[in-house]
């Protein structure tokens, strides 16, 4: 490796070859690009779209996963082909469902994010896994990594919020943050406008026509956390702006960042209220 290679790396924010030594990126304006803060191993993968989005998916098959596993036996939470290889409402109780029962009886009211990396059944996370691959890198180009996780986190909760003061019971599914971007691609479609613009628009207003009927036809679909979550994205959307008219900044970093240690958090509750829960049972 040459000295100049040594002194090289990528923009942490548009990913261009520049020096090291650079206190400006020459292409987007990023300060102190070669800064350990902006550039290390953690935030060179966050930073990745396709990283974040595959950690999204294996988070969301790992909470499956386990949902199987400490299962009783007990009815399962989806209806028909949504309940193939369905684990039991037990489970997914003590991992982090949400809703008014959960919020309300047991105050939990981080059920607002592990409700959105649980699932129902086999079809019920492949088809939301299949959505959720098919948008977010979309939402990604247009918005950029971090805010596209921002988008996802937060437009989930709004989603399960919105789903809570329409008095839903129990709820879980990643339904509602995908509905999240699908909305900041509405609001990106209709604000940039133009040819690519109004194209865009169409084909998300289609998925929304989709989500609709769908959630008319079959029983147990969350409506208010579909419709909650998309008209979060659009206004989370409005607030962060997309990349062509605001790049990708300091704040948006933290946001996300803030948002991943939420979730994590989130998670790990529900993780050691399962482990709790199951051991106290078997004793």
């Amino acid at each position: 490796m040459t000295e100049t290679e040594r002194r090289s790396l990528l923009c942490p924010n548009c990913h261009r070859l520049i020096s090291r030594d650079e206190p400006l990126c020459p292409y987007c304006g990023t300060k102190r690009p070669g800064s350990w803060l902006k550039n290390n191993p953690f935030t060179r993968a966050a930073g990745n779209a396709d990283w974040l989005i595959s950690a999204i998916i294996t988070v969301n098959v790992i909470m499956y996963v386990i949902s199987l596993v400490i299962s009783r036996g007990l009815p399962g939470h989806g209806y028909g082909l949504l309940s193939a290889l369905s684990p039991d409402e037990y489970s997914l109780l003590i991992l982090g469902s949400t809703g008014v029962v959960p919020i309300d009886r047991y105050d939990r009211l981080w059920t607002l994010l592990t409700a959105n990396y649980l699932h129902g059944g086999i079809f019920h996370i492949l088809f939301n896994m299949m959505a959720l691959r098919q948008i977010a890198p979309l939402v990604a180009r247009e918005y950029g990594p971090w805010r596209m996780f921002s988008i996802y986190t937060i437009g989930g909760v709004i989603g399960y919020l919105v789903s809570y003061w329409a008095g839903v019971g129990y709820t879980i599914g990643a339904s509602a943050a995908i509905c999240a971007l699908i909305g900041a691609m509405l609001y990106y479609g209709k604000s940039r406008g133009g040819v690519y613009g109004q194209a865009v628009f169409r084909e998300v207003g289609g998925w929304v026509v989709g989500l609709f009927l769908f959630g008319l036809i079959v029983p147990g679909i969350n409506n208010w956390g579909h419709g909650g979550g998309i008209v979060g994205g659009v206004l989370i959307g409005l607030a962060l702006g997309y990349s062509e008219k605001r790049r990708e900044n300091l704040f948006h970093r933290f946001l996300a960042g803030f948002c991943i240690l939420a979730t994590i958090a989130a998670l790990v509750l529900g993780l050691l209220s399962a482990f709790y829960t199951v051991n106290a049972t078997t004793l």
